[in-house]
C-alpha cells in the first residue's frame, strides 16, 4: 500500500466517523425531545405497577423462623446417631441416610411463624381449608401452601385527580385511605388484589362526590366528603373483607385565575367589613354627639363652659391661635351702644 491509498484509507474512516457522530447526535436530539412526552406516560405506569403490587408491610419487622432449623438440626443428630456407623463402613451405605435427610427437611419445615399483626391462609391441593395465626403452625410440606396477609392500618394514597364540581369548576384533588383486612379468607379470594381495588374504586367515587357540590361546599367540608366516600366504599366493600377506617382529602389545587378571582372576592370582603365597621362607629359617635347636645341645651350655661374648656386646651400651645366668631347682629348692637353714648339725647327734648 503506497502513501496515497493510505491518505485515501484515513480520508474514507474519517469520513465515516463524521457521519457515524451526526447520526449519533440527532439520535440523542430525538431521544431528548421524546423524553418529555415518554415521562409521564412512564411515570404513570411506574406508579401503576407500585399500586398493583401487594407489598407485606410486615417486611420492616422480620419474623425468623428459627424453629424449623431447630427441629432440623436435632432430626440431623438423631440420624448420625443412628446411621453414623453406617456411613463410615466401606463402601458407605447412602440410601438410608439420604432418606432421612430429605425427611427432616421435610418435617422442619412443617413447622412455620406468623407474626401478632398476620393471619395465614392454609390452601390444600389448591382449595382454601383454614385460617390460622398468630404464633406457632404446622402444615403438610407438599400437598398445603400458605398465604400471609397483614391486619394491620394501611395508608393508601388516592393519585392526584381532575375533577368538575357541580358549578362547573376545573379542581385537581387528591386524599388517603385507610383500611385494614377483617377477613383475610375474602380479602384474597374474592379480591384478586384488594389494595389496587379499592383505590380504583376510591378515585371513582372521590370524582362523584365531587361532581355533587359546588367549589365553597368542597373547599370547607371536607370531613363530610371524606365521610360520604367512606360510606360509599364502606357499602360496596362488604364482602371483601376489608373495614375502612377513614378517609381525608389532602389537597385541593385551583386554576390559577379561579385564585385571582378569590383573592379579589377575599379583598373586596376585608373592605367591606372595614367600611361597615366605620360607618357604625360614625353613627354611634353622632348619637353620642346628639345625647350631649340634648344635655347642653338642658343646661343655659354648658355651652359658655364647653366655650371656656376648650380654649384653656388650646391655650397652653403658644403655637395656637383662638380665633373667636362674633354673629354680625351683636356687633351691629355694640355699635347702636356706643353711638348712643357719644351722641346722648337733649335734656327736655320737644314735644
Amino acid at each position: 500500500m503506497d502513501l496515497e491509498q493510505f491518505r485515501k484509507v484515513v480520508q474514507n474512516y474519517s469520513e465515516q466517523v463524521r457521519k457515524g457522530k451526526e447520526i449519533a447526535q440527532e439520535t440523542a436530539d430525538s431521544l431528548l425531545y421524546a423524553g418529555e412526552d415518554l415521562a409521564e406516560p412512564a411515570y404513570s405506569a411506574f406508579n401503576k405497577s407500585l399500586r398493583r403490587s401487594n407489598p407485606r408491610s410486615s417486611r420492616d419487622t422480620m419474623i425468623v423462623n428459627y424453629l424449623s432449623f431447630i427441629v432440623f438440626v436435632i432430626f440431623m443428630g438423631i440420624g448420625w446417631v443412628l446411621f453414623g456407623d453406617g456411613l463410615r463402613q466401606e463402601p458407605p451405605v447412602l440410601l438410608a441416610p439420604i432418606a432421612w435427610t430429605i425427611g427432616s427437611i421435610l418435617a422442619s419445615s412443617a413447622i412455620k411463624l406468623a407474626a401478632q399483626w398476620e393471619r395465614v391462609l392454609v390452601f390444600r391441593l389448591g382449595r382454601f381449608n383454614r385460617t390460622v395465626g398468630p404464633g406457632v403452625y404446622l402444615r403438610i410440606p407438599l400437598i398445603e401452601q400458605m398465604r400471609h396477609v397483614d391486619t394491620r392500618i394501611v395508608a393508601i394514597d388516592i393519585p392526584r385527580q381532575e375533577a368538575i364540581t357541580q358549578d362547573n369548576v376545573p379542581i385537581a384533588i387528591d386524599g388517603v385511605v385507610f383500611l385494614r383486612v377483617v377477613r383475610p379468607d375474602q380479602a384474597v379470594i374474592n379480591v384478586q388484589d384488594y389494595l389496587w381495588t379499592i383505590v380504583q374504586y376510591a378515585r371513582s367515587a372521590l370524582r362523584d362526590v365531587i361532581g355533587g357540590r359546588t367549589l365553597d361546599e368542597v373547599l370547607t367540608d371536607r370531613e363530610g366528603i371524606g365521610h360520604q366516600i367512606e360510606g360509599m366504599l364502606t357499602k360496596e366493600t362488604e364482602h371483601w373483607g376489608l373495614e375502612v377506617d377513614g378517609i381525608r382529602i389532602q389537597d385541593i389545587i385551583l386554576p390559577e385565575d379561579l385564585k385571582k378571582v378569590m383573592s379579589r372576592q377575599a379583598s373586596a370582603e376585608r373592605e367591606k367589613r372595614a367600611n361597615i365597621t366605620k360607618s357604625e362607629g360614625d353613627r354611634m359617635a353622632a348619637e353620642n354627639l346628639a345625647v350631649a347636645a340634648n344635655t347642653m341645651m338642658a343646661s343655659p350655661g354648658a355651652m359658655q363652659l364647653r366655650t371656656l374648656q376648650t380654649i384653656d386646651g388650646l391655650g397652653p400651645t403658644a403655637s395656637n391661635t383662638v380665633v373667636l366668631a362674633v354673629p354680625i347682629e351683636v356687633m351691629e348692637a355694640v355699635d347702636a351702644i356706643a353711638s348712643a353714648r357719644r351722641n346722648p339725647l337733649p335734656k327736655g327734648g320737644s314735644n
